[in-house]
């Protein structure tokens, strides 16, 4: 027996007993509209594959070659012998793609959040952050010693009032961050509002477009494209993990001097294997696909606009909006279990979908998070819908 292993299980008992124990459920194959579950084929209503490339032919071709050209892996960080052309080919494409000087890979979204605070903000610093941001920006935050402040999600008068007090604490320099879609009810981040509040007092603007990046805007450019705010926004990150392939690895794009300062300082960066030469030549070929998909791009927001449509006139709650992050709300003290029930329920019926209750989304606020996808046919959505109806009705729920 080790020494803490009453401790960690009273820990497990206590997740099982609040209901919140995750059980990963394994795909028996690639991953895509319909999947391949234990229980049977099933609809994918749940994966961040909003463009459809997870097993799109093109990408898998293009890291199949890859690996006869360019080896398996590296066994090496960047900047020891872990640099190939392809690596540099990648940053030089998002950076053209999402029009900024320069851009640096790193393993995840959540080791590129990780990595920009602690180098580029310091105590003289401070650091106002959206109170719903991704997780990888809160803990990239507690890394650096810049001051903290937190404004309510998406509130201007509170996120000037924060602003107010980093100035009246004597802040140099002070960086508004903000995730540009809020994944868990699909908002999007108010980026002119938030930029006017940067420009009145000197801020620096800082995005996570994670579920954005590759179907949002013009070219699929992010949110700060969709609203014209693109030169106003001074840091972007993303992943290549979502509507890009959905392999793995992040990045964050800005000004030069900034790109210039990560190399040399962020330590996820300087200390994590680079990224697989399969996954950069298969990114390489999603960005060069998403930014010819206007057609995928249509296509997804009239699934997501059906769904929505559909949900209503079954008398589901929908959080409102036009994002294809679609979160069907079962609400009180009894919404998790329900929640829970109706998408276990829903996988028997062949759409796969998952729950997400306390802690989180607020108690009371349960719900399941739909995702669509450009894969998702007009019958693949009505299916859904049909599932989502026979499956509340079969447990009892008050989602409609």
């Amino acid at each position: 027996m080790y020494a803490n292993k009453e401790q960690v299980t009273a820990e497990l008992q206590s997740i099982r007993d609040a209901g919140l124990y995750k059980e990963e459920r394994p795909l028996m194959g690639p991953q895509g509209a319909l999947v391949q579950t234990l229980t049977g084929r099933a609809l994918n209503f749940c994966a961040n594959n909003y463009l459809g490339l997870a097993d799109d032919p093109r990408i898998v071709a293009a890291s199949k070659e890859s690996l006869d050209q360019w080896g398996y892996g590296l066994s090496s960080v960047r900047f020891i012998c872990g640099t190939q052309e392809q690596h540099l080919a990648l940053e030089y494409g998002i950076s053209q793609y999402l029009r900024r000087d320069d851009t640096i890979l790193f393993s995840s979204c959540f080791d590129a959040n990780g990595g920009i605070f602690q180098v580029l903000f310091g105590p003289e610093d401070a650091i106002v952050s959206d109170a719903l941001n991704h997780a990888s920006l809160i803990d990239g935050i507690r890394l650096s010693k810049a001051k903290r402040f937190r404004y309510a999600n998406r509130d201007m008068a509170d996120l000037r009032a924060q602003l107010v007090a980093a100035r009246e604490a004597g802040a140099k320099t002070i960086v508004i961050v903000t995730d540009g879609v809020f994944s868990m009810d699909g908002y999007y981040a108010p980026l002119p509002e938030i930029c006017d509040l940067a420009d009145e007092f000197g801020a620096l603007v800082m995005v996570d477009d994670s579920h954005a990046t590759g179907f949002v805007g013009p070219e699929g450019r992010g949110v700060a494209a969709m609203y014209g705010v693109e030169d106003r926004v001074d840091i972007l990150t993303g992943t290549l993990g979502k509507a890009l392939g959905g392999a793995s690895g992040g990045y964050v794009s800005s000004h030069q001097e900034i790109i210039d300062l990560l190399r040399q300082r962020a330590r996820p960066y300087l200390f994590s294997n680079t990224l697989a030469p399969s996954i950069v030549a298969g990114a390489s070929e999603a960005i060069a696909i998403a930014q010819e998909a206007d057609d995928a791009r249509e296509h997804l927001q009239e699934m997501a606009n059906l769904f929505r449509e559909l949900m209503d006139e079954a008398g589901f709650e929908l959080l409102p909006g036009s994002h294809p992050i679609i979160a069907v709300m079962f609400p009180g003290e009894d919404g998790a279990r329900q929640a829970t029930a109706v998408a276990a329920e829903m996988l028997h019926q062949g759409v796969y979908v998952t729950a997400f209750s306390f802690p989180v989304v607020p108690k009371g606020e349960a719900r399941i998070r739909v995702q669509i996808s450009a894969a998702h046919s007009e019958g693949d959505v009505r299916a859904a819908v049909a599932a989502f109806v026979n499956a509340s009705e079969t447990v009892g729920s008050v989602g409609i």
